[in-house]
C-alpha cells in the first residue's frame, strides 16, 4: 500500500468504520441515517417519507419554466418533429446519465452539494485526497445562490399578473394611465393583409384608410394594426408591470407592487422548506402534481380553438434538413442539461435524503423521461394557443411564436383576450406558471441549504437554528433581488441571468464534476492536478470501477456497462465541445443558442433589442461568473502547494495506491 490511501480494502462501503454512519428506525420503519464525512456530530438526517416523495421532488425541480417557454420554441425553430431525433440522442447519451450520476452520488454519501468536494474522504490518512469535482461543490453552491436570487423574480412577475387576472384584465384596453397615444388594443387586432387590400382594391393601404376602416362598423369587429402602433399588452408589460427605464444606467426607484409580489414569492418558498424535508415532501404533492392538472385543462381548451391545428402542425412538422445544422444538436444538448438543473447541487441534495438501498438508478432515469415527456406535451398546449393567436390576428406563426418571458407575459395574455371568461383563463395560466416555477425554486433552495447545513452542523443544532438561518438568507436574497424590481430591473435581471448561472458556467462545472467522479473517483487529487502521462491508463479504469463497486453495494447489482461509457466518454466529451463553442470566439459561437432563461449564449455577452450593455455591467457579470468558476482551479492550486513531496514522488505514491487496489 502507498502512503496515501483512499480505500484500505475493497470492503462494502456500508461497513467502513471511517464513514461514521449509524442507522435508526424511523416511525415508518425505514432506515434513517446520521453520519458524517468529517464530523461525527452531524444532525440526525431525515429521509423521505416514501420513494414517491423523492420522485415528486425531482420532478418538481426539473420541470420548470424552461419546459414551457423554451422547449416548444426550440422544437418549432429547429425542424419540428425532426428536432426530437437529436433531443432523444442527447437524452440517452448525456442527460439521463448525468442526472443518474448526481442522484446516486447524493444517495451514496448523504451529503448536500457543498460536501461534494469532500466526498471521497473516507480515511483519516486521505485527508488531502479528495478528488470529487475539485471544489465544484462550493462552485455549485455559489451558482445556486445567484440562481435563487433572480429565478424567483419571474415568479414575482407571474404573481403580479395572477392578481391582476381577478379583475377585468387591464392589458385589454388603451385607456389606462400608462398607455401612450400609439397604443392599439390587441382584441381582434389584425395586421395589414390581403383581405384589407382587397377591401380597398389597392396594393398599398394608407394610414388614413386604416383609421377610416377602424372607425367603421367593420372596424368594431376587426382592427387593423398600424405599423407604428404599440400593443396594449406590451405597454402593460413594459410601462406598468416593469415600468422600464432606458437602460441599466438608470436603475430608478423600486416598483412597490413588484417588490410586494417578490416578497410573497419568497415567503411561499420559505414556508415550503423551513421545517425540513418531511414538510417539503408534503408541499410537493400540491406544487408538483397540480400543474399537470392545469396543463391538461389548458390542453383541451387549446386544441378546441380555431387555428390550433395550424399551430400544432408548425410545432411538429419535420424538416430533416435542419439536422445538418450543428446549432440544432447544440440546442438539444443544452436544453436537456439546463432543464434538468444539473451541476447546482440540488439533485445531489434531494438524493441524499433517500434510503441507502433505494433503487435510485431506475428512478432517476424514469424522472428524466417524465421531464422530457412533459416538455413535449407542453408544446401542444403552447402551440395550440399560438395557432389561435395567429388565426385571430391573421399573422404568420413565426410572428406570434415567442420564446422566454415574451411567451408568458406577451403572447399568452394577448391570445386569451378573445376568449370568453378571459380572467379565468388568465388566472389559471399564471397559477400554473407559479406552481411550476415555485417548486423548482424551493428545491434549488433546499439544495443550497442542505449543503451548508451538512458542512456546518454545529450552527444548526440549537433550537430553531435551521429556521432562523433560512430566514436570514431569504431576507438577504430578497434585498439583493429588489434591484430587479426597479425601473431598470429587467436589465439587472439580464446580467444575473447571463452570468450568474448561465450555460457556460454550468458546463464548466459539469465537465469537472463528470470527469472527477468517473475518471478519478478514489484517486488522490494530486494525480489529477499533476496530470502525468499515466492518468489515462490507470485513473479512468480504477475510478469508474470503484464507483461501480460502491453502486453495487448500494443498489444490489452492477449497473449496465452503458453507464460506464456515458460517464467516462460521452458526457465529458459533450461538455468539453460545448464549452469550446461557448468560450472560443469563432463562427460556430453564433450557432450556439442560449441555455439561459432569456438569451442566446454568445461570446459577445447579453443583448437586448436596441440596447447595448455598458462595459461596467459586463465587468460585474464576469465577477459574478468567476465567483463560482474560480473555485475549481483555485482548489487545484491549493492542493499543489499543500501536498508534500515532489511531483514525481506524489505521482509514484498515487499510482502505487492504484496498483495495490486493483
Amino acid at each position: 500500500m502507498g502512503a496515501v490511501e483512499l480505500f484500505e480494502e475493497q470492503k462494502p462501503l456500508q461497513n467502513q468504520v471511517e464513514l461514521t454512519r449509524s442507522r435508526s428506525m424511523s416511525l415508518t420503519g425505514s432506515p434513517k441515517r446520521k453520519w458524517s464525512l468529517r464530523q461525527p456530530y452531524l444532525i440526525p438526517r431525515e429521509t423521505w417519507a416514501s420513494t414517491f416523495e423523492f420522485i415528486l421532488s425531482c420532478i418538481g425541480y426539473s420541470v420548470g419554466l424552461g419546459n414551457i417557454w423554451r422547449f416548444p420554441y426550440l422544437c418549432y425553430q429547429n425542424g419540428g418533429g425532426a428536432f426530437l431525433i437529436p433531443y432523444i440522442i442527447s437524452l440517452i447519451f448525456c442527460g439521463v446519465p448525468m442526472f443518474v450520476l448526481e442522484a446516486s452520488w447524493g444517495q451514496l454519501l448523504s451529503v448536500g452539494g457543498l460536501g461534494m468536494y469532500q466526498c471521497t474522504k473516507l480515511s483519516r490518512r486521505a485527508m488531502r485526497t479528495s478528488v470529487c469535482v475539485l471544489c465544484a461543490g462550493i462552485a455549485a453552491t455559489v451558482c445556486a445562490f445567484w440562481l435563487n436570487i433572480y429565478y424567483i423574480v419571474v415568479l414575482a412577475w407571474a404573481i403580479l399578473y395572477f392578481f391582476y387576472s381577478f379583475y377585468d384584465v387591464p392589458w385589454r384596453y388603451c385607456n389606462n394611465s400608462w398607455n401612450t397615444d400609439t397604443c392599439m388594443p390587441d382584441y381582434g387586432c389584425r395586421s395589414l393583409n390581403d383581405t384589407m387590400k382587397a377591401f380597398y382594391n389597392t396594393t398599398e393601404v394608407t394610414l388614413e384608410q386604416q383609421n377610416n376602416f377602424n372607425a367603421s362598423a367593420l372596424g368594431s369587429e376587426w382592427l387593423i394594426c398600424q405599423e407604428n402602433s404599440t400593443s396594449a399588452v406590451r405597454e402593460f408589460w413594459e410601462r406598468n408591470a416593469l415600468n422600464m427605464s432606458e437602460g441599466i444606467e438608470q436603475v430608478g426607484s423600486v416598483q412597490w407592487k413588484l417588490a410586494l409580489a417578490l416578497l410573497v414569492a419568497w415567503l411561499l418558498c420559505y414556508f415550503a422548506i423551513f421545517r425540513g424535508i418531511k414538510w417539503t415532501g408534503k408541499v410537493l404533492y400540491v406544487t408538483a402534481i397540480f400543474p399537470y392538472l392545469l396543463l391538461v385543462v389548458l390542453f383541451f381548451r387549446g386544441v378546441t380553438l380555431p387555428g390550433a391545428g395550424d399551430g400544432i402542425y408548425f410545432y411538429l412538422y419535420p424538416d430533416f434538413s435542419k439536422l445538418s445544422d450543428s446549432k440544432v444538436w447544440i440546442d438539444a444538448v443544452t436544453q436537456i442539461f439546463f432543464t434538468y438543473g444539473l451541476a447546482l447541487g440540488a439533485i445531489v441534495a434531494l438524493g441524499s435524503y433517500n434510503d441507502y438501498r433505494n433503487g435510485v438508478v431506475k428512478q432517476a432515469a424514469m424522472i428524466c423521461i417524465l421531464d422530457s415527456s412533459t416538455s413535449f406535451f407542453t408544446g401542444f398546449v403552447v402551440f395550440s394557443f399560438v395557432g389561435y393567436m395567429a388565426h385571430e390576428q391573421n399573422k404568420p406563426i413565426d410572428q406570434v411564436a415567442l420564446s422566454g418571458p415574451g411567451l408568458l407575459f406577451l403572447a399568452y395574455p394577448s391570445g386569451i383576450l378573445t376568449l370568453p371568461w378571459t380572467s379565468f383563463w388568465s388566472a389559471l395560466f399564471f397559477l400554473m406558471v407559479i406552481l411550476i416555477g415555485i417548486d423548482s425554486q424551493f428545491c434549488t433552495m433546499e439544495g443550497f441549504f442542505t449543503g451548508l447545513i451538512d458542512e456546518f452542523p454545529r450552527l444548526f443544532r440549537r433550537k430553531y437554528g435551521r429556521e432562523i438561518f433560512i430566514l436570514i438568507v431569504c431576507l438577504l436574497s430578497y434585498l439583493i433581488g429588489l434591484s430587479m424590481t426597479c425601473e431598470g430591473g429587467l436589465y439587472v435581471f439580464k446580467v444575473f441571468d447571463y452570468y450568474g448561472a448561465s450555460g457556460w458556467v454550468l458546463l464548466w462545472l459539469l465537465f469537472f464534476e463528470c470527469i472527477a467522479i468517473s475518471w478519478c473517483y478514489g484517486i488522490a487529487i494530486s494525480t489529477f492536478v499533476f496530470l502525468t502521462w499515466r492518468i489515462s491508463s490507470c485513473c479512468i479504469d480504477s475510478g469508474i470501477q470503484k464507483w461501480f463497486d460502491n453502486l453495487k453495494d448500494m443498489i444490489g447489482y452492477y449497473p449496465s456497462v452503458w453507464w460506464k461509457f456515458c460517464w467516462t466518454i460521452s458526457c465529458p466529451a459533450v461538455c468539453f465541445v460545448l464549452l469550446r463553442f461557448c468560450l472560443a470566439p469563432s463562427k460556430q459561437c453564433v450557432a450556439l443558442q442560449g441555455v439561459t432563461l432569456f438569451s442566446l449564449i454568445k461570446y459577445e455577452g447579453p443583448t437586448m433589442p436596441n440596447y447595448e450593455f455598458p462595459g461596467w455591467a459586463h465587468a460585474v457579470g464576469w465577477l459574478m461568473a468567476l465567483s463560482s468558476m474560480i473555485w475549481v482551479p483555485l482548489y487545484a492550486v491549493y492542493i499543489w502547494f499543500v501536498t508534500p513531496g515532489t511531483r514525481q514522488q506524489v505521482g509514484d505514491i498515487d499510482f502505487e495506491q492504484h496498483d495495490n487496489t486493483r
